[in-house]
C-alpha cells in the first residue's frame, strides 16, 4: 500500500489569478504614465506658485498614493490566491479574507480612477463623512457638491506665518468634524486634536516644512469633538516669499480612515487564516500519522495463513491459503483524510480475518475513531468472536462512545481447512466473488450502519470458495456512485481472473479508479484462494 502522504494532489491555480495579474499590470502601467504626467506638469509649471498649480501637484500626488494603495491591495490578494487554501469546513474564513481583500482593492481602484481624472464623479463613498461641499481652489470641472466623491474626503489648508491667518476648506473642516463657519485650527491648536503618540509625527512634519523648507508627507490620527477618530494623510509644501523665506505652509489632507480600517481588517483576516491553515496542516499530519500507524504495514502481497502464526494454530488445507493485497486511494482533495481502513490478520485458530470499513467525517477525529474500531475488530476476532456477533458488539461500542459516528464495514473470517468464508456487514457493499471470468456480489446478511440503531442485530452468511477464486472487498467510495463502482469492478472480471496474483489485481483496480474524482478516500482489499482445482 503506498503511503497516504504520497497521495497529495497539486493545487489547481484558481482562474481569478490571471485577472488579478492583469489588474496588477494595468495598475503599474497607470503608475508609470502618472509619473510621466507628473514630470511634465512640474516642467511646464516651472517655478510658478499659486493655488491652481498647488492643486494640480496635489492631485498628482493623491493619484500616486491611490495607485500605490491599489497595487498593494492587489498584491495581497494575489498572495492569498497563490496560497490556495484547501476547501474544508474551515473554508469560511478563507472566503471572508479573500472577499474582503477584493472589496478593498475595488474601493481603492475606484478612488484611483477618480484621482487620476481629477474629477469628482463615480468614486464610491465609504467613509462616514459623506457630506461635503466644493473644495476651495479645486480645479475647474469638479462637482460643485462633492457628494459621494473622492474629493469629499480631501481638504486643503494654509497656515500663513506672516499674518497668522488660517485658511481651511469646507471639506477639511468636515473631516475634523468642525462647522466651516468656525474656521480651521492654528498650528498651535492642531496638536491637541492629535493622538499623543502621533504628535511627534506632526511636529516633525511642521518643522521640516517651516524650518527646513522641505515638502511633507505623513499620517496621523485625530480625535474630533464628537470623539470620532479619523486617520488623516497630510502632504504639503512651504510657500516661499520673494526673498526665499517661508511665508506659509500649504497642505492637502486626505481622510484615509476607511482605507486603513479595511487594511487592518484584511491583516487580521489574513493572520486568522494563516493560523487556521497551520492548524489544518497540523491536524492533517496527525491524521496521516495515525492512519499509517494503524493500517497494515505490509507492502506487496501477503500470504495467510503464513505457517508461522500463532502457536497451536491448525495447518491450512493444502493449497487453500489466501494471497492478499490491498490499496488505499486518496480523495481528490489531499486535505480530506478520512477514516477508511482495510485489514488482514492471521487468527490463533488458523483462520484469516479480512475486514474493510469507513467512518463518516474527516481529519484526526475520523482516523482516531478508525484506529479504535480496527483495534476492537482485531481484538474480538482474536478472542474467537464470529463476524455477526462481532458487528453487534462494535455497534454497542459506538453507542457508548463519547464521539458518535456512523460506520460502514464488512468483516469476514476465512477457514483455509474448509475454504469457507463466514462474513457479516453493516450498511456496506457486499464482497465481490470472481470465478471463471465472471463476478457477482455475495448474498448480503442483514446489518445496518454501525452507530445508527442501538441494539441492532447482525446476521452472517457463509460462502464456500474454490481454488482460484478471487474476493474483492472495497469501502464503496472508489467512485462518487457506489453502485456504479460495483458495476465497474464486475466489468473487470476477465482481467482480474486472468491476473497473476492479488498484487496484479490491485494494480488493475488502481488503474481503473486511480484518477477517479472522489469526495472521500477509499480502500480495496483483494484475496485470491491459492492452489489448483481438483
Amino acid at each position: 500500500m503506498p503511503s497516504p502522504r504520497s497521495a497529495d494532489h497539486p493545487a489547481v491555480p484558481p482562474p481569478q489569478r490571471d485577472t488579478v495579474d492583469a489588474l496588477i499590470s494595468q495598475t503599474q502601467r497607470l503608475r508609470g504614465g502618472l509619473d510621466a504626467v507628473r514630470r511634465d506638469t512640474v516642467a511646464d509649471l516651472g517655478g510658478t506658485d499659486d493655488a491652481q498649480v498647488r492643486w494640480q501637484r496635489a492631485l498628482c500626488e493623491l493619484a500616486v498614493h491611490q495607485l500605490d494603495d491599489l497595487d498593494r491591495h492587489l498584491g495581497e490578494l494575489r498572495e492569498g490566491l497563490l496560497a490556495d487554501p484547501p476547501r474544508t469546513e474551515e473554508g469560511t474564513e478563507a472566503d471572508a479574507a479573500e472577499t474582503g481583500t477584493e472589496a478593498d482593492a475595488a474601493e481603492t481602484g475606484t478612488e484611483a480612477d477618480a484621482a487620476e481624472t481629477g474629477t469628482e464623479a463615480d468614486a464610491a463613498e465609504t467613509g462616514t463623512e459623506a457630506d461635503a461641499g466644493a473644495a476651495d481652489g479645486a480645479p475647474a470641472g469638479s462637482d460643485a457638491t462633492g457628494r459621494g466623491s473622492l474629493l469629499s474626503r480631501v481638504g486643503s489648508a494654509e497656515w500663513n506665518l506672516l499674518s497668522d491667518g488660517v485658511t481651511w476648506s469646507d471639506e477639511l473642516c468636515r473631516i475634523f468634524g468642525r462647522d466651516p463657519a468656525d474656521g480651521g485650527l492654528t498650528l498651535d491648536e492642531l496638536p491637541s486634536w492629535v493622538f499623543s503618540e502621533d504628535q511627534p509625527i506632526l511636529t516633525a512634519m511642521v518643522t521640516d516644512c517651516l524650518v527646513d523648507g522641505k515638502p511633507i508627507d505623513g499620517e496621523f490620527r485625530v480625535v474630533r469633538a464628537d470623539e470620532v477618530v479619523r486617520t488623516v494623510h497630510m502632504a504639503g509644501e512651504p510657500v516661499l516669499n520673494t526673498d526665499g523665506s517661508t511665508a506659509s505652509m500649504w497642505a492637502v489632507l486626505r481622510d484615509v480612515s476607511e482605507l486603513r480600517r479595511s487594511e487592518r481588517a484584511v491583516r487580521e483576516s489574513r493572520d486568522t487564516l494563516s493560523h487556521q491553515r497551520r492548524i489544518a496542516r497540523t491536524e492533517r499530519r496527525l491524521a496521516v500519522e495515525v492512519q499509517e500507524a494503524v493500517l497494515p504495514p505490509w507492502r506487496g502481497s501477503l500470504r495467510l495463513p503464513s505457517g508461522d502464526g500463532f502457536p497451536g494454530a491448525g495447518p491450512a488445507a493444502d493449497g487453500a491459503a489466501l494471497d492478499i493485497a490491498a490499496h488505499y486511494l486518496p480523495s481528490e482533495s489531499s486535505a480530506q483524510i478520512g477514516g477508511d481502513w482495510y485489514d488482514a490478520l492471521e487468527l490463533p485458530d488458523g483462520q484469516t480475518l479480512l475486514s474493510v470499513g469507513g467512518l463518516t467525517g474527516h481529519g484526526v477525529t475520523a482516523t482516531c475513531g478508525m484506529a479504535m474500531l480496527l483495534g476492537a475488530v482485531r481484538g474480538m476476532a482474536v478472542a474467537g468472536i464470529e463476524p455477526g456477533p462481532l458487528m453487534g458488539r462494535l455497534n454497542q461500542l459506538l453507542a457508548v462512545s463519547s464521539q458518535p459516528a456512523l460506520v460502514g464495514a464488512a468483516c469476514g473470517q476465512y477457514d483455509p481447512r474448509t475454504r469457507t468464508l463466514v462474513w457479516a456487514q453493516a450498511g456496506h457493499p457486499a464482497p465481490l466473488l470472481f470465478r471463471d471470468g465472471t463476478g457477482r456480489p455475495l448474498r448480503s446478511p442483514d446489518g445496518v450502519l454501525l452507530g445508527a440503531t442501538a441494539g441492532a442485530t447482525y446476521t452472517q452468511s457463509e460462502e464456500r470458495l474454490e481454488p482460484g477464486d478471487l474476493l474483492v472487498l472495497h469501502t464503496g467510495r472508489l467512485a462518487r456512485d457506489a453502485e456504479g463502482a460495483t458495476e465497474r469492478l464486475l466489468a473487470l472480471a476477465p482481467r482480474l481472473t486472468a491476473a497473476h496474483g492479488a498484487q496484479e489485481c490491485v494494480r488493475t483496480v488502481a488503474e481503473a479508479f486511480g484518477d477517479e474524482p472522489r469526495e472521500n478516500d477509499a480502500c480495496v482489499l483483494i484475496a485470491r484462494v491459492t492452489g489448483a482445482r481438483a
